[in-house]
Parts: C-alpha cells; sequence; structure tokens
C-alpha cells in the first residue's frame, strides 16, 4: 500500500512545482526610494496542470534591525502590506522575447521604510489540479532602501 503512496507524492509535488509564481522584476539588490513607486511583475509559467489563481499579497519589510541585517522568511512575517488581492496573469503578445504569464503590479515603497537593505516578498495562493489542493508559496527579493 505504501508503495502506491510514493507516486501519488511524487505528482503532487511535480504539479505544484508546475504553479509556482516567479518574481520578475524587482531584481535582487534594486535599489529602491521611500515614497516612490515601483513595479512588482509576477510571472506564472504556463502548465498544463490546470488552476485557480486566488489571491497575491505582496509585503516589504526592511531588515535593519534583524541580526546581520537578514529579514524572517517571508513564509513567516509579511510586514507592510503593499498590495493584497486578486491575481490575473496573462500573456502578452507585444513582449520580446516572449514571456510566460504575468502581472504588474504598483507598489508604494512606505515613507517609513529605512536605509538600507529590505525585503520586497510575494504570497501566491492558488488551487490547483481537478481535485483541487491549496498552494501556498512565499517569495522574496532583497531591496537597497536609499
Amino acid at each position: 500500500m505504501k508503495l502506491l503512496q510514493l507516486p501519488l507524492v511524487a505528482l503532487l509535488a511535480t504539479t505544484a512545482l508546475a504553479q509556482n509564481c516567479v518574481i520578475g522584476g524587482p531584481k535582487n539588490g534594486t535599489h529602491v526610494k521611500p515614497g516612490k513607486n515601483i513595479t512588482v511583475e509576477v510571472d506564472r509559467p504556463d502548465s498544463l496542470t490546470g488552476s485557480t489563481e486566488v489571491a497575491i499579497i505582496i509585503g516589504f519589510m526592511s531588515c535593519v534591525g534583524f541580526p546581520n541585517s537578514q529579514c524572517p522568511p517571508p513564509d513567516e512575517l509579511i510586514g507592510s502590506v503593499l498590495y493584497n488581492g486578486p491575481y490575473n496573469p496573462q500573456f502578452h503578445t507585444n513582449v520580446t522575447p516572449t514571456k510566460p504569464p504575468y502581472q504588474n503590479f504598483s507598489v508604494m515603497i512606505p515613507t517609513t521604510a529605512r536605509k538600507g537593505v529590505a525585503q520586497l516578498s510575494v504570497t501566491h495562493v492558488s488551487l490547483v489540479g481537478a481535485g483541487p489542493f491549496p498552494l501556498l508559496e512565499s517569495l522574496n527579493v532583497s531591496l537597497i532602501v536609499q
């Protein structure tokens, strides 16, 4: 019986990985200024497995004051919520080279952001497969607040 569970676990893991999002921008190490807008691009590579997007949360946290200026992982602490709502990635045919489906969000870096290392996080929630099962993932990039 346990031998049948292993292929099922592998199939679910593969299906979940195929649904992952990627932060297309800003890139790690991007310099930002408090009170200024930035564009956050959230890519969702195309997949053969069906899924329903539920929402994303974009968060910002200054890492100054944490040991070694390292923020806690985004699945533990989001910080200031810059966006919380629907996610509807689309193909864009006018982009070269061809990109996966994505959606851009304009968010403002908090005016209270401290100079130094910060973390921009994206928490993605979707329903995957025919079941469906919930998928929750947390992504992050490091920013430098000037």
